[in-house]
């Protein structure tokens, strides 16, 4: 099953005049005058809403009204109340795909998908950083987002960092849960895994032509499943679902709110305020100040992690000696 934000007009309609009158039934004819179609589509579009989630009572001789939105992300959701500039605009929604990411890299190209996102109820084949698989069981937020970036291509390994940190202030703002970052793109909640990101990138000539940004979020699921499956595989270091934390914020209220923090980290990147992002981060790092241990490609390196770089890069300190890690997996000693 797929949806887009600009496509089936006709269900759309109804929707949103069952949403505008949600105190008061509406008749099938009332909705048939009003949006000038037939009955029978009318009750053809009453029946594909409730099969997507949305709860409607049914009345004889006085009709239908919305008790209950839907908890599904669907693109009309995600687009409609949305204060962004072009983050969100459009959307697609699946209930099974293989992968976001792979779904949006195969856009990337249209230029007119600038912002758009493609999101999913559950993917079979999830992507995390290094290729690993990531589980995307229903319950999860699992999204990616398509951007054509302006910002120097000096950026786009900080990106990611910032992504993050749209993603911590988003949850701090919706479910009021104080979330920490663990270098390079973790949401944390008691040191363990909320969400995680990655990123892909395509550079021409020195310049970032498209980024896609793939993210994770662990919004209702089943810890102890997902555990069974993760535990004694590289990394891992524990996950935590948010609706164990607070159980009354919706999904789409937490993915307006990162769609709406993502643009403000992007608007900062694309203007040079690198050090803003910067300083920000660090605040909210449980990476800073820890002594770490990383496998990089060029071998393991351990030492005190002492700050990031403009660029994203992390400085370990060792007996006065610094390195920069640009990459790789992190564990906290």
């Amino acid at each position: 099953m797929i949806y887009s934000s600009f496509n089936n007009p006709g269900l759309v309609k109804v929707l949103y005049f069952l949403k505008s009158h949600n105190t008061e039934y509406l008749s099938g004819q009332d909705l048939s005058d009003v949006l000038k179609i037939s009955r029978v589509a009318v009750w053809k579009h009453i029946k594909k809403i409730q099969e997507l989630g949305y709860e409607i009572e049914t009345k004889q001789k006085l009709g239908y009204r919305l008790k209950e939105d839907s908890e599904k992300l669907l693109p009309w959701e995600i687009t409609e109340g949305l204060k962004t500039k072009f983050i969100g605009k459009q959307a697609y929604y699946f209930e099974t795909i293989d992968s976001t990411q792979n779904q949006a890299l195969s856009m990337v190209f249209d230029k007119e998908n600038n912002g758009t996102v493609i999101v999913a109820e559950k993917q079979t084949s999830g992507k995390g950083r290094e290729g690993r698989r990531w589980e995307s069981p229903k319950g999860g937020i699992w999204l990616s987002i398509i951007l054509h970036p302006k910002f120097d291509i000096s950026a786009a390994t900080l990106f990611p960092l910032a992504a993050s940190l749209a993603l911590s202030n988003s949850i701090e703002k919706t479910l009021k849960i104080k979330s920490e970052l663990k270098w390079p793109n973790d949401i944390t909640i008691k040191s363990k895994k909320v969400a995680g990101m990655l990123v892909d990138v395509s550079l021409e000539s020195n310049k970032i032509e498209d980024l896609v940004l793939g993210v994770g979020i662990n919004f209702d699921v089943d810890v102890k499943e997902i555990e069974k499956k993760l535990k004694g595989t590289p990394n891992f270091y524990g996950i935590s679902s948010l609706m164990q934390h607070n159980k009354k914020v919706k999904p789409i209220d937490l993915v307006h709110s990162f769609l709406t923090e993502l643009e403000k980290v992007y608007t900062d990147l694309s203007s040079g305020r690198i050090k803003k992002i910067v300083k920000e981060w660090t605040n909210k790092s449980s990476t800073i100040g820890k002594n770490v241990e990383l496998e990089t490609e060029d071998g393991k390196i351990s030492g005190k992690a002492i700050r990031i770089d403009e660029d994203g890069a992390l400085v370990v300190s060792k007996n006065n000696i610094t390195k920069r890690v640009i990459a790789g997996d992190i564990v906290h000693t």
